[in-house]
């Protein structure tokens, strides 16, 4: 069974403060290898397939660019899990590849995950959904490319970025950055909050010229979506329960869409 949470008050009339930071320390060179990890490894994915298709022809349909994010997430996948290895030999930890030690969570990843990609779908596309508009290309309705995206979504996505992003920045983090952030009764390291909040930031660009409701909304769906994933990699010290409820959150994200194309083209 999955625990509720961590952390007691001292008495058992004591109510916990609503937010507190114990003993984080920042360090700017962390960090700074953090962001340039965070950011660096899908870029030099995407060029590193840009460079592959120059030389050889890689089966591709411009109507379905979901072929393109497989090769770009393959070629992450490898990045990340090179890095790994190459981080193994200087921090000391767990990157969580492996079973769940104890307690998966894998149930509240995927309570989590649906409620979670239900309210990403309302957010994103609260203007189409109240003028009862699909949403634009490539969101067809033929089998290839529902199939594509949903597997790539639903089945591949949260391999590729729960590894980076839990598995190698927030294990980095927690081992050269040392701290703990509570929020009443729940525990977890600072920096799965830290990276929640670095990779949530730069989706404000994606929402310039959208009402700024809207804007700080998704933003802080994609932070609290991101805290959920740590505070599950933590506590079952594995990549199982992050994987499933970042693939459960993005499939019924594309499910929904889906479902608006269907009943509004």
């Amino acid at each position: 069974m999955d625990e509720p949470g961590f952390g007691r008050a001292s008495t058992p009339d004591a109510r916990p403060p609503l937010f507190r930071i114990d003993g984080v320390k920042l360090r700017a060179l962390p960090l700074l290898i953090a962001v340039l990890l965070g950011f660096g490894l899908p870029a030099l994915a995407q060029l590193i397939i840009e460079v592959v298709q120059h030389f050889v022809a890689l089966p591709d349909r411009p109507a379905n660019p979901w072929m393109e994010y497989y090769y770009v997430g393959t070629a992450q996948l490898v990045l990340t899990l090179i890095a790994i290895a190459v981080m193994k030999g200087f921090v000391k930890a767990d990157f969580g590849l492996h079973a769940p030690r104890g307690d998966s969570y894998v149930a509240s990843a995927i309570f989590w995950g649906l409620v979670i990609g239900a309210a990403m779908t309302l957010i994103d596309f609260a203007p189409q959904i109240a003028a009862h508009q699909a949403p634009s290309r490539p969101y067809e309705l033929n089998p290839l490319n529902i199939a594509g995206w949903l597997s790539y979504r639903a089945g591949f996505l949260g391999i590729t970025d729960e590894t980076l992003f839990r598995g190698l920045l927030v294990t980095y983090l927690a081992a050269t950055i040392p701290g703990r952030v509570s929020f009443l009764r729940l525990q977890m390291n600072a920096a799965g909050v830290i990276v929640a909040l670095v990779l949530a930031l730069p989706y404000l660009g994606g929402f310039v010229g959208h009402p700024l409701g809207i804007a700080l909304a998704a933003i802080a769906c994609i932070f609290v979506q991101g805290v959920f994933f740590a505070y599950w990699f933590e506590k079952s010290r594995s990549l199982l329960a992050p994987v499933i409820g970042h693939d459960i959150c993005y499939g019924i994200y594309q499910m929904l869409i889906f479902a608006m194309a269907a009943a509004w083209y």
